[in-house]
């Protein structure tokens, strides 16, 4: 509904309270309901699913048109990267939220920083989906407030056709409210525990959860050792748990992202239940590593003895009580897990890899799609990987193999700024610059994210501004590295008191108390420096 069909509905509505009702003004309700579009957490999951879905079909249709998005840790992060996006491209397409459980334990938990093994509150990272999605919503407000000022003010100047440009601005208004990628672990316990946490998560306004194939109690980061894998069906199970809590709550095409840390874990927590020679947990257990035996007395007290392609083996179990796969068999499984999952309810894919190499990546979504010729990728573009040095040594192993001459240059050591503006250098940049592109086109990624580049972005302007306020630069640090920038870049925040909501709240106040209004927005109000 337009913002004159609004004031005409909500006339109708004052009228019909016969007199009741005479302090409320038809354009400010109106005015307030444009500035509010999202009421609850089911109707952004459901909008916002809506544009994955196309999204994901536009892929389909045209490499090219892959998405992004940055890992935020709190609301006005979040909020502050949908504005810059709106302000330097236009538009919010294509560009997405994602919502890294690393980032939330590490930032967000009561027991204060922890490691990336699913041990923070798991009701923290619903808590987080609404706190950002309440942020991009007063990011709607405060944009529109400043329409509809503008508006009163080319009224107020008797200028009509400006207002009425602004008026179409306001009815064609493009939120900030995008996606968001949430990041459920591997569930925080059993399935039924998956279900429980998903609802509130889809709640909060994600239509998209990511799972992943570890053991929930022995959860690790994906880029640490000691990762523990399950078997499919302790997957599938999961998978089926969050499809239910999306259709349960009305999300039909809600979107799961099934994740494999298969490449990088050799460890299984139990074996798969198998009932015949090919099943899905007889593949499973074909990985496992042990030795063959011909008789009983082969086997010690305690040993775990399967049938494996026809034969006894004695599978390798550790210390741990944990089962040991063949070592050399990381990308066979990843394959078998991501069939599996495309195959059982899952959407999108995600592979995580120990480096970020088009040509790798390629090779398995390949064989992937041999069996299922649609699958697509969320990766990783991780700040675990150093990309400086990955992609320098990606370019001395091509040239070395061209036949090049690269005694310029030593390879274990291409980190260092000697190599900065070398050929081989500069080319690496460029091969970094390329890498979403590339890996969408040749790789099928759907989906690039960094998982927690604000964490590392947080880190470096608080070093920098740390480095010249509490130095010899003192006051000036802040003045010529913050905020000299923030009022020539044009960055909302040098107008803190209105980002904060200062102006919404004065003109709520006129709306409710009429002339009687006290209002911080006066001409004594420093905001006024900034124009």
């Amino acid at each position: 509904m337009s913002y004159q069909d609004d004031i005409k509905a909500l006339t109708q509505l004052r009228e019909a309270q016969r007199g009741k009702w005479a302090a409320i003004s038809p354009e400010n309700a109106a005015r307030m309901r444009a500035q509010n579009r999202f009421k609850t957490g089911l109707d952004i999951a459901k909008y916002t699913a809506k544009i994955m879905r196309d999204d994901m079909a536009a892929y389909d249709a045209d490499t090219a048109q892959y998405t992004q998005s940055l890992g935020c840790w709190h609301g006005f992060i979040g909020q502050q990267k949908l504005i810059s996006i709106k302000k330097h491209f236009g538009t919010t397409q294509r560009r997405y939220l994602y919502l890294s459980g690393w980032m939330v334990a590490a930032l967000r938990s009561e027991f204060g920083p922890l490691p990336d093994q699913s041990m923070h509150e798991k009701t923290t990272v619903a808590g987080l989906i609404e706190e950002l999605y309440t942020f991009l919503r007063q990011a709607d407000a405060w944009e529109l407030n400043h329409l509809f000022r503008a508006m009163e003010e080319a009224n107020e100047a008797g200028n009509s056709a400006k207002a009425a440009e602004i008026v179409k601005q306001i009815d064609n208004h493009e939120t900030h409210v995008v996606p968001i990628i949430a990041d459920i672990d591997a569930g925080f316990g059993n399935a039924e525990a998956t279900y429980l946490l998903a609802k509130k998560m889809i709640e909060a306004g994600a239509c998209c959860i990511q799972l992943e194939n570890q053991v929930s109690d022995e959860k690790q980061c994906g880029h640490q050792d000691g990762k523990v894998t399950v078997p499919h069906e302790d997957f599938l199970a999961k998978i089926n748990a969050v499809r239910y809590a999306f259709l349960e709550l009305g999300v039909d095409d809600g979107v799961i992202v099934a994740r494999t840390d298969s490449l990088g874990a050799g460890l299984t927590q139990k074996i798969a239940v198998t009932n015949e020679p090919g099943d899905l947990g007889d593949q499973y257990n074909s990985f496992l590593d042990g030795e063959e035996i011909d008789s009983a007395s082969d086997i010690d007290n305690g040993d775990v003895v399967i049938k494996q392609n026809g034969k006894l083996v004695k599978v390798k179990r550790l210390a741990s009580g944990l089962y040991q796969f063949k070592p050399g068999t990381g990308e066979d499984r990843v394959i078998l897990d991501c069939i599996t999952s495309l195959q059982n309810g899952a959407d999108l894919l995600w592979i995580e890899t120990e480096k970020p190499h088009v040509g790798q990546i390629a090779a398995m979504v390949n064989r992937i799609r041999e069996v299922c010729p649609d699958a697509k990728l969320v990766y990783n573009n991780s700040p675990s990987f150093n990309w400086t040095l990955n992609f320098r040594q990606q370019v001395f192993d091509a040239w070395e193999k061209e036949g090049k001459d690269v005694s310029a240059y030593e390879r274990a050591k291409l980190m260092s700024a000697e190599y900065d503006d070398t050929e081989l250098g500069q080319l690496a940049d460029e091969w970094t610059r390329n890498f979403q592109r590339d890996g969408a086109r040749e790789a099928g990624i759907f989906h690039h994210l960094i998982t927690l580049p604000t964490y590392h972005t947080a880190a470096l302007s608080t070093d920098s501004l740390a480095k010249g306020y509490f130095g010899d630069q003192g006051m000036l640090a802040y003045v010529e590295g913050v905020q000299r920038r923030e009022i020539r870049e044009g960055i909302a925040t040098v107008k803190h008191q209105d980002m904060a909501g200062s102006n919404i709240g004065d003109d709520h106040k006129e709306f409710f108390h009429g002339e009687a209004a006290l209002k911080a927005g006066g001409k004594d109000n420093t905001m006024n420096q900034f124009g």
